[in-house]
């Protein structure tokens, strides 16, 4: 048999039972310990992979309980990088045990499964493939796997303590077909403090990369009546509401979650609340953040920010921001394009958050990731998704990083496809059987035409 296709039709079974294996295992970061980086889980995991790896007759490898690899062949010139890392799995809305792989007509439910157990075992399964099948190889083919891509991709310095990366890196941790470019990311934190008159507090937005959904303000002095009426002429999406105790009105304000890469779908409870206050009090300090902020403002124009290229614009989201006893700490994430760098958001913000006596301060960043598009590596993935699919093959960049960021020459090739929503990071996680097939069956024509 040499039919890569009639391959996998052949071993479906066993590929499904893989990844229930691994899928029953809840990665979660957990408390690290000396020989657990991330915790006992994804440690375990990852013991697990391994384990697997080896019986399947691959090389084997582990770098300080943090990352492992699975290797094909003397030398490894092409990489697959996947994570076995999950994101929790506490949501209400489960229909069943997320950490049970459960198949209904031909859709596998549970934590991980398009993110990225799945493609991890659909990866393992590629590598089986073409030893099974005798092609021979003329490049070695390396499985890395990760156990901290969720929580920063510190993993992956592990992996550098000691030794490089491949050539040649693919990723399977985001879509299809390709993303060889990845815009900039700043997020940065502004504080201070400044007398808020009859504002109390303020509490709004917990996730520093997504548009905060949700956001509080206490007030004292202030009458019903004025607030009802700033609600009422209100004409956002968002959705307020109050509430009285005593001298204190609490006023609520409901937005919409998106990622931060994708502001424009989200609705900012943060940046509406603090619209609403304005038209409620009078002060010099929120009506200044609102000035560089506005409600409904995704391109950073206010704030001195707004610029894009033929990849794509700057977004800006005022994601995080707290008030209490006169101090405030807020937090922004910024995607910028290819044309500027972290030097031109920096020096930007910081001058803006100064006007309005605020220190800022940058706590995590990275330069935007580019790999041309007419290299041999990704003319050989855009040929082989083609010859699979069936359909035709591009480039595309994105907002939000992926697990190759920092991978010189390291892009996403899968595994989501087209608009579908496969509920990653949310309740009911899924893959269809059919789509991780055809996932190990593109990865293994990948392997055979860039490795035999």
């Amino acid at each position: 048999m040499t039919d890569i296709r009639e391959y996998f039709s052949l071993k479906q079974n066993e590929i499904k039972e893989t990844l229930a294996e691994l899928v029953k295992i809840p990665s979660v970061l957990g408390e690290p310990s000396e020989d657990a980086p991330f915790g006992e889980e994804p440690k375990r995991v990852l013991e697990k992979m391994i384990h697997i790896c080896e019986e399947s007759g691959f090389k084997v490898g582990c770098y300080d309980n943090a990352i492992g690899f699975a290797q094909l062949g003397e030398t490894a010139e092409l990489g697959i990088l996947c994570h076995l890392d999950v994101v929790p799995a506490n949501g209400k809305g489960w229909k069943t045990d997320p950490f049970t792989l459960t198949e209904k007509d031909g859709v596998l439910f549970g934590r991980g499964a398009i993110d990225d157990k799945g493609p991890a075992v659909a990866a393992l399964f590629a590598m089986k493939c073409v030893k099974e099948l005798g092609f021979p190889l003329k490049k070695g083919v390396r499985l890395i796997f990760g156990t901290d891509e969720e929580n920063g991709s510190t993993d992956l310095d592990f992996y550098l303590k000691y030794e490089n990366f491949p050539p040649m890196v693919f990723t399977p941790d985001a879509g299809f077909p390709i993303i060889n470019i990845e815009k900039g990311m700043a997020r940065s934190s502004f504080f201070g403090s400044f007398d808020g008159g009859t504002l109390v507090s303020f509490h709004g937005g917990v996730i520093p990369n997504a548009v905060p959904d949700s956001a509080e303000c206490e007030l004292r002095g202030i009458t019903r009546e004025k607030v009802s009426a700033a609600i009422e002429k209100d004409g956002s999406e968002a959705r307020f509401s109050f509430t009285e105790n005593g001298d204190i009105i609490t006023i609520s304000c409901e937005g919409k979650p998106a990622h931060a890469s994708t502001p424009e779908s989200g609705v900012n409870a943060v940046t509406a609340l603090i619209s609403l206050l304005n038209r409620i009090i009078d002060n010099e300090t929120l009506a200044g953040l609102e000035r560089l902020f506005p409600f409904g403002e995704t391109d950073g124009k206010s704030v001195g920010l707004k610029c894009s290229d033929e990849h794509g614009a700057l977004t800006a989201v005022f994601s995080i921001f707290n008030y209490d006893k006169k101090r405030c700490e807020g937090v922004v994430d910024v995607r910028f394009p290819c044309c500027k760098n972290l030097a031109f958001v920096d020096n930007t913000l910081r001058a803006a958050f100064e006007k309005i006596n605020f220190g800022y301060e940058r706590f995590m960043g990275d330069e935007p990731h580019i790999v041309p598009e007419n290299s041999d590596f990704i003319r050989a993935l855009l040929s082989v998704y083609e010859e699979v699919e069936g359909e035709r093959g591009f480039c595309r960049a994105i907002g939000g990083g992926t697990y190759v960021h920092n991978i010189e020459g390291g892009v996403a090739f899968g595994a989501e496809r087209g608009d579908t929503d496969y509920n990653m990071h949310a309740d009911n996680e899924f893959i269809t059987v059919s789509e991780l097939l055809r996932d190990a069956e593109l990865f293994a024509e990948v392997i055979k035409k860039i490795c035999c």
